[in-house]
């Protein structure tokens, strides 16, 4: 009967995600914990914004945060790509709203929807269309008539959309909460009494909209009580409501950080975070979600910053291409099955938990009563978490009458109050080594005709063509200001790009002077920002940019200028509007301040109120050259090899490779600019800017507080080398690949790239607490009492369409090291790799039984064990893909 109970508890994971699905239900709240049809709910819920994924990923990547153990999703939406235009909407495509919450009602799961309309999310502008800086009088986020009016018009229709689709929980579908503004009490302070009232005035406008779940206002200390006001943050289990009515919610959980160009790439370690989310339930928590448990692709110009790479992948448990990342995945799936185990002691009743101090910095939090004997046949009437916040030292703790090893920095949780079956610390889950296979392409060049056979594909390179974007103006719609413009009050953002063009005349006295005396003229701009592409005649003259650190900065450039008139022409671009911060609609970009030529004998030649001429983007961007239907095809030329220079166009068309992918381009090679596939924007890239040389690790002490800047990897290289290509914007013949390059790069080394796991790893502990089996196999007596633990498995998984083909290293016995480095020690089974081969070889997933039994004779009895394993994946039709490139003809027969 216990056994039966066990296996309830091991399905109720599944059924609590699936048992609203389709129906009417209610959602509330008390001082303990949201609740679902009056039931104190535990809610773990993954982050995953629908544009950063196109449609047909969303599926998998809802079915691989569900299996991961999530029964929430969370979104922001995205005003500036829902109304780009005023009253101009759009829902289709990455945008289709209500397609991706059905989706998520089909995958029985619930829906925290933060509608703000302000996200930040290092999303272009904080999702706020760039049109509302041109509304007269407006005032973004403070008590603003105008703005308000805009906001409510916006919200109301988002609310109204999930209204008229049936998508709220009382109606049958999936959303539980909504949200209202984001961080603001950040900034509040900067708008004063304003500030204030604006607070009072969004939660009214919330409430007025009748959406018969709760609201949600993140980071507000003075949220009104109809509002859950809510933490985010690398840590929140301190965190507490302002009112003991309200339940303690962690909105942002950054489960990494996002990246910069220039800047080094952080990532978060796994111990930290489940650390991090353990101690927020053992002091109270009951909804926690990760930002982000999938972070994708800001495609297009929709990342912000200024500075916010295209790569949006943020550290999460599923990386920017949909690929599991281990093992962060694993181990967090671990502390959420868990988690459940907990739930029914944790919320049975509304009060706080037992607390019990167990050394200087050792702590226990206990729900249920530990002196409950389990008479009612439940082991769930008593968890416990056992706390070690020491940074340092391991210790050993007596806790209910046994004495628990505790590692530094971690959280043990013991469903029953005696048997530990998680430990932040203690890792057991895969490891997975990604690699970014260059891939050998059958490709076409102009017109679409079939290049010649290549004897080895492997030197096959992609044939190039070119068009050089005109330097200047090159429309008769170019306008004419005595003045300085701001850069956005003419782009509207409709473009990166604004020409600024003027011309001056040198006099012959003042050039000989010049020559004379040795100097050079220099450009001086007092402010510019973001990049700044300088030109002299027609001629590059060099390239300039901020940085994150320092968004507006001042220029000072050589020039070589010509005696009588000359022309100056600036290419100002854009990497990203400012996405956070107050007062968002006084940002902008370009040039500011005085315009200077210094270095002449005579005096300053001051070009900030000549006449100047501005053209709005590029020729090619009006001529569509990235697409199909572009409007100058003729215009392209072939591209001399090993050829380079500024603010040029290139494309080449290629047919698919084999499989699904997930694919990349690798851009290595090139400067800066945009990359376009069929048409579709893959988005900014950057690989000229390099990480600086220091401040990076490959490894990192996950103890101890964890902060952006700890754990970083990738100096001295690019921020950001590959650019995710969706499998769904791919073709199987003639795929049209379109760069524009600002500043100058070699095109012939772009190349496409599979990303793949092709190692993978797994070091598993005889007395390792592993979740999975300890819920399956272990024994238990009547009244729920532990009295045998079943060993814990050892499990490898290859993703979706690779098999194991090869174990590198077994080893059952003391074996030392880690991934890719694994060492024997002086106990060793030797039926280690014929048992592993048997049990893996030619599958896409294997488990093996760390113990005795699974390995033959005891290769050191009263010695605890450990299993370790390297495997390599290989694509299950037999292509080694490491060695596609050498055998042309099998590659061939595979792609065709």
């Amino acid at each position: 009967m216990a056994f039966f109970w066990l296996l309830l508890i091991c399905f109720s994971i599944v059924f609590s995600r699936q048992a609203f699905a389709g129906r009417a239900f209610n959602v509330s709240y008390d001082s303990r914990a949201i609740l679902i049809d009056g039931k104190r709910q535990l809610i773990i819920s993954a982050g995953i914004h629908y544009p950063r994924a196109t449609p047909k990923m969303w599926p998998g990547l809802l079915r691989k945060a569900k299996d991961g153990g999530a029964n929430v999703i969370e979104t922001y939406v995205f005003w500036n790509g829902h109304e780009p235009i005023r009253r101009k909407y759009q829902f289709g495509g990455r945008y289709n709203l209500v397609k991706f919450v059905k989706l998520v009602e089909d995958a029985g799961l619930m829906l925290f929807l933060r509608i703000g309309p302000y996200v930040c999310a290092e999303w272009n502008f904080g999702g706020l269309p760039v049109w509302l800086r041109d509304v007269p009088g407006i005032v973004f986020r403070t008590n603003n008539t105008i703005f308000q009016e805009e906001m409510s018009f916006f919200v109301g229709k988002i609310v109204n959309l999930m209204k008229d689709n049936h998508l709220f929980s009382w109606q049958g579908g999936p959303i539980i909460l909504a949200q209202i503004e984001n961080e603001y009490g950040n900034i509040q302070h900067s708008y004063g009494d304003g500030g204030k009232s604006y607070v009072q005035w969004a939660a009214a406008l919330a409430q007025s909209l009748n959406i018969g779940v709760p609201w949600v206002m993140c980071q507000q200390k003075d949220a009104p009580s109809t509002i859950i006001n809510s933490c985010n943050g690398f840590y929140c289990d301190g965190f507490k409501p302002n009112s003991n009515e309200k339940p303690i919610l962690w909105t942002e959980d950054w489960a990494g950080w996002y990246a910069n160009w220039g800047e080094p790439v952080p990532w978060r370690p796994v111990e930290d975070s489940a650390f991090a989310i353990a101690r927020f339930f053992q002091r109270g928590g009951s909804f926690h979600n990760y930002y982000m448990y999938f972070g994708g692709t800001n495609f297009g110009h929709t990342s912000g910053g200024p500075f916010v790479t295209t790569s949006y992948d943020y550290d999460a448990p599923i990386d920017e291409y949909g690929l599991l990342r281990q093992p962060k995945w694993g181990h967090l799936r671990e502390l959420h099955i868990s988690l459940k185990l907990c739930e029914e002691a944790m919320f049975a009743l509304n009060i706080d938990p037992l607390y019990i101090k167990l050394g200087p910095k050792q702590e226990a939090h206990v729900y249920g009563s530990l002196e409950r004997d389990n008479s009612e046949g439940t082991s769930g009437v008593c968890a416990a978490f056992l706390a070690n916040i020491d940074a340092n030292r391991n210790t050993k703790v007596q806790f209910n009458g046994q004495a628990y090893e505790l590692p530094a920095w971690s959280v043990s949780i013991l469903a029953d109050c005696k048997n530990v079956i998680f430990n932040s610390a203690k890792v057991s889950a895969q490891t997975s080594a990604i690699h970014m296979m260059r891939l050998p392409l059958l490709h076409r060049v102009l017109h679409h005709s079939i290049t010649e056979a290549y004897t080895d594909i492997s030197s096959a390179k992609l044939s190039w063509e070119f068009f050089k974007e005109p330097v200047g103006a090159w429309s008769n719609s170019s306008m004419v200001f005595s003045n300085l413009v701001e850069h956005l009050t003419l782009t509207k953002d409709s473009t990166d790009y604004l020409w600024y063009i003027c011309r001056f005349e040198v006099s012959e006295d003042d050039f000989e002077a010049m020559k004379e005396s040795g100097r050079q003229p220099v450009l001086f701009i007092e402010a510019m920002r973001d990049a700044l592409s300088v030109f002299i005649n027609q001629e590059f003259s060099g390239f300039t940019a901020a940085s994150t650190s320092q968004s507006w900065v001042k220029v000072e450039k050589q020039l070589q200028l010509e005696a009588g008139w000359n022309e100056i022409a600036l290419l100002s671009s854009t990497v990203g509007l400012q996405n956070y911060g107050a007062f968002l609609e006084r940002d902008g970009a370009g040039l500011q301040g005085q315009i200077l030529i210094t270095g002449f004998p005579s005096k300053n030649l001051t070009l900030t109120n000549m006449e100047w001429t501005y053209e709005v983007g590029l020729q090619g961007e009006f001529l569509e050259l990235y697409s199909q239907e572009g409007k100058m095809e003729k215009a392209w030329s072939f591209l001399v090899p090993n050829t380079s220079s500024p603010i040029t166009w290139y494309k080449t068309y290629f047919d698919s490779p084999f499989g699904d992918g997930p694919f990349a381009i690798d851009l290595s090679s090139m400067g800066k600019g945009e990359v376009w596939l069929n048409g579709k924007s893959l988005g900014r890239y950057w690989p000229a800017l390099l990480a600086p040389t220091s401040g990076c690790t490959n490894t990192c002490d996950y103890r101890g507080p964890y902060s952006s800047s700890k754990c970083r990897n990738g100096c001295g290289q690019p921020t950001q080398r590959w650019y995710h290509v969706p499998q769904s914007w791919m073709k199987k013949r003639e795929n049209l690949l379109v760069l524009f390059e600002e500043i100058g790069g070699d095109v012939s080394q772009v190349s496409l790239v599979l990303r793949y796991e092709r190692t993978i790893c797994a070091f598993v502990s005889e007395s390792q607490p592993t979740t999975g089996s300890w819920l399956q196999q272990s024994m238990w007596t009547s009244n729920g009492k532990l009295i045998s633990r079943a060993a814990p498995k050892l499990e490898l998984t290859c993703q979706e369409g690779f098999v194991i083909s090869k174990i590198s290293f077994a080893s059952f016995g003391n074996p030392s090291g880690q991934c890719g480095d694994f060492q024997l020690g002086l106990c060793d089974s030797k039926e280690s790799r014929p048992s592993v081969e048997n049990a893996c070889i030619g599958h896409q997933r294997c488990q093996l039984v760390v113990a005795v039994g699974s390995f033959g004779e005891d290769p050191c009895p009263e010695t605890e064990k450990s299993l370790a394993v390297e495997a390599t994946c290989t694509h299950e039709l037999g292509l080694d893909i490491e060695n596609a490139a050498s055998n042309k003809q099998d590659y061939l027969n595979f792609v065709q």
